[in-house]
Formats: C-alpha cells, structure tokens, sequence
C-alpha cells in the first residue's frame, strides 16, 4: 500500500512548459506543508531549482532527479509517492518505464496521454500487474479526455433521474474553442503518425473505435470524418480532431462500468459550425484544415499567459432515447483546453485520487469509471469547469 508513503503528488516533468503549470497550480491551490506533501521532478536538479524559484515555489518544496532512460532514478521516483502526475510526453517515447514501475508498485499514474496506439500497448502490458498491486493508472487526464468522458458520463447519470435509464445514443458537439494545442499534443501526433507508417497492426488500433475495450466490439459508430448537416441541432458540424481519441476512452470508461451506457452505446464527436450556407462553409474549412500536421509547435513550446487565461471551450452533449426523447448537458472550461484547463484538469485528477484511495481498486482506468462524480465535483469547485443540465 502507499498509505506510508512521503509523498502525496510527484509532478514528473516540472521543468517543462505544461509540468510548470501544474506545479503552479498546486502550489498556488494547496501551498506548501498544507493538506497536500508534493514535489516536482524532473531530469536536472539545477533546472529544477531554476524553475522553482523563477515560479516563486518555496524551497520547501521537494526536487525529485529522474530520468525516462534512467529506470533506477524512476523507481526510486515512483516509490517516494502515492501518486505520479507525468507530464513527459510524447509517452509512447518516454512514459513505458514510468508506467511498468509505478503498476509494479502499487502506485497510482495520471497523465496527459492522447495516443491511443500506446494506451492499447500499456493495457496489454501491464493491467495485470496493476490489478495485483493496487496501482491505478488513468490515461488522458488532460483536455483529452475528461471533459467527454466525465460530460457523457454526467448526461448519462442525469438521463437516469430524468429517464430512469441511460440512452444508447449520445452526440458530443464541440460548441465554442479559442486555445492552441500544445506542443506535447503535436509531438505525440508525429510520433503516432511514425509508428504508424512502420507498423500496419496500430494503424487498426487507431481506426476502430472499441481499441481500448479489451476485446469487446459494439455497434457500428459514426465515421465522424466529413462534414454534415446535424438534425437535431439544425447546424451543420465539422469533424473535431480530438475525437479519434475521446470515442476510444468513452467506449473504455463503457465497458469498465459493466457497459452502464449499454452494449449497444452510439457516440460521435463533431464540432458545430452552424446554419445554412455559411455554416457548411466552415464545417467544410475545417474538414480540409491540415495545419495540425504542418504545425511546427514543438514540446515546451505554448502560448503566453493572457492566452492562456483567455482561452475557454463549450461542449455539448445531446442524449437520445429508444423512443426519441432528448437531453442536453453541456461541459465548459475557463481557460485554453490545451494547457491553462488540461493542468488543472491533470493536478485535480492526482489529487482525487490521493484523497479517495478507495475510489477504485487497481487497474488500468479512464477518468469516468475510476473518479467520476468525485472529480466532477472538484472539478467543479476548484478548476474551473462547469457542468450544467441545459433541457
């Protein structure tokens, strides 16, 4: 058990552009010898300290000296802490270590991982050992995944008091975003699309949508791929590239809860673009848009503070019935999705887990199954997004 352990949240990659903003979060929301021990962690103690003092951390805070090719510095790491919040991507580069250990320990894993093709690896890998230690590894803790998972999961509970069952049919619409996405998230796009081209097996993981249900295979879903007009929303809506990634964590967070949306659950992710001529224009826009591919942002790249503080995201979620009814909830953020939002999103999802140890056994999770309600409300209360029923 880590309940000895001296450590609450070990920050892995403080020094780095979205590791810094964590690190400043949970000193700027927990302090320092309050309610929660953490420490930043990192590859250089003299960058560590660099970066402590330019953010203005107390000295109290501890430094960790680990490194991805040093497996004995991450060991040592992992068994200092209940928790390790990694922010070292691109993962399938530098994050098999890290999560071999920490499901080795019996310590609890979150991070920002939006590559599916390495989730699939790490689940195969090591879910057993997980399981038998105690560890709870949660992937994509970050703008992918939790507010699509915890945005379905939120309508779902609500259809049940509405409805008194959940719906098999639910639309994620992407309402309104201003933000950039990071440099991490482009690097692990890159280096999704190199593995890709050598190896034919991950370009299947990438395509099917249930990849990441331990063998289960559900109804066919929406392609997602081109744009269209939307009836129930009167709109026309564009793909949203974030949804390859979303539909598989959602189909997971399914399956973990014993298929809780059904066996037969539909879901698709688009971004709305609005009405009429106008609005297919633009959905069209942004169907043929490959900047994502050509964008040259690297890790430790990011907007500046404004920017940041600037930035927000409105998510939709549209729920059917069997018999047609429909329910909206939407899910919003106060910050840029892809680093002011996703490190408060990564710091309260470590925290939930420190402070709920029984929230669930061990394994390798999705944020809906493994803290639910519970991160909801911290969510809620402490980072800035808002869950609201709009029906």
């Amino acid at each position: 058990m880590t309940n000895n352990r001296e450590l609450d949240v070990i920050v892995y990659g403080a020094t780095g552009f979205t590791g810094r903003l964590v690190a400043e979060y949970l000193n700027n929301q927990y302090g320092v010898n309050g309610e929660l021990n953490w420490a930043m962690a990192g590859r250089s103690q003299a960058k560590l300290e660099q970066v402590r003092d330019e953010m203005g951390i107390s000295a109290e805070v501890p430094l960790v000296v680990a490194n991805a090719s040093d497996l004995d510095s991450i060991k040592v790491m992992v068994g200092r802490t209940k928790v390790v919040c990694t922010t070292v991507g691109p993962y399938q580069l530098y994050g098999n270590e890290l999560v071999e250990a920490c499901a080795a320990a019996g310590t609890d894993y979150v991070d920002l991982c939006g590559e599916p093709g390495w989730m699939h690896k790490m689940i195969e890998a090591h879910s057993d050992a997980a399981k038998a230690s105690g560890a709870r590894i949660v992937f994509s803790c970050g703008f992918d995944s939790i507010p699509f998972d915890l945005g379905v999961l939120f309508l779902q509970q609500t259809a049940e008091q509405k409805f008194g069952r959940t719906v098999p049919r639910v639309r994620g619409r992407v309402r309104a975003m201003k933000g950039t996405f990071s440099g991490g998230t482009l690097a692990s796009f890159r280096a999704t699309m190199a593995a890709a081209a050598q190896d034919r097996e991950l370009i299947n993981v990438l395509r099917n949508p249930f990849s990441l249900s331990d063998g289960f295979m559900g109804p066919a879903q929406p392609p997602g791929n081109k744009p269209e007009y939307d009836e129930v929303l009167q709109s026309w809506i564009a793909p949203f590239v974030m949804a390859s990634i979303n539909t598989k964590n959602i189909h997971r967070s399914n399956m973990l809860m014993g298929h809780y949306y059904g066996a037969d659950f539909v879901y698709d992710e688009m971004m709305v673009t609005g009405p009429g001529d106008k609005g297919e224009a633009i959905a069209n826009h942004i169907a043929n848009d490959n900047s994502m591919a050509e964008d040259k942002t690297q890790p430790g790249d990011g907007p500046d503070k404004e920017a940041r503080e600037t930035g927000y995201y409105d998510v939709l979620f549209v729920g059917e019935s069997k018999e047609g009814e429909l329910i909206r909830v939407s899910v919003q953020g106060d910050k840029d999705p892809g680093y002011g939002s996703t490190s408060k999103m990564l710091a309260e999802s470590a925290v939930c887990l420190v402070k709920n140890p029984e929230a669930a056994s061990g394994g390798v999770w999705t944020s809906a199954p493994a803290m639910g309600s519970l991160l909801i409300d911290r969510l809620q209360k402490h980072a800035g997004l808002t869950f609201t029923v709009e029906d």
